[in-house]
């Protein structure tokens, strides 16, 4: 295990309206902050997205499973958004539900806001961390240099 401690910094409170597209709106606002780390907290409608909802099979390099959002879902998610070479990346998992069905997973692609979409977006300072390609998973993933 490796690990870094840092402080909280800048709070950033977003409303994404009625088909916004969610990662690309959170990408736009850590650009645009400078935003290097941090963790985010969505709450709201989404339609049109594809999720993760595990490997195929438990091996390396992992084939993901998908799974589509075509109607509006009720969503609660959590995120981190660490940068590969000089693009911020976003980690987001959340639970997705429609009536009586729940799906969870890794959101992944473009997706659409149905209606509104909050974001709380919670900036870490005084960490080192970043995104890099991992070759065993061929996936960027988080890495703490100097630890």
């Amino acid at each position: 295990m490796k690990y870094q401690v840092g402080e909280v910094g800048r709070v950033v409170v977003a409303q994404l309206d009625d088909d916004d597209d969610i990662l690309e709106g959170l990408v736009d606002i850590a650009k645009r902050e400078k935003i290097k780390a941090g963790v985010f907290y969505l709450i709201g409608g989404i339609k049109d997205a594809k999720i993760v909802v595990g490997p195929t099979q438990d091996v390396m390099p992992p084939t993901p499973t998908w799974r589509e959002l075509v109607e509006s879902h009720e969503t609660l998610g959590i995120g981190t958004i660490f940068w590969y070479k000089d693009e911020p990346r976003l980690h987001l998992h959340g639970a997705y539900g429609k009536w009586d069905t729940v799906k969870a997973g890794c959101l992944r692609e473009a997706a659409k806001t149905f209606l509104i979409m909050e974001a709380v977006i919670v900036e870490i300072k005084g960490v080192k961390a970043i995104r890099d390609l991992d070759p065993l998973s061929n996936m960027v993933l988080l890495r703490l240099p100097g630890n």
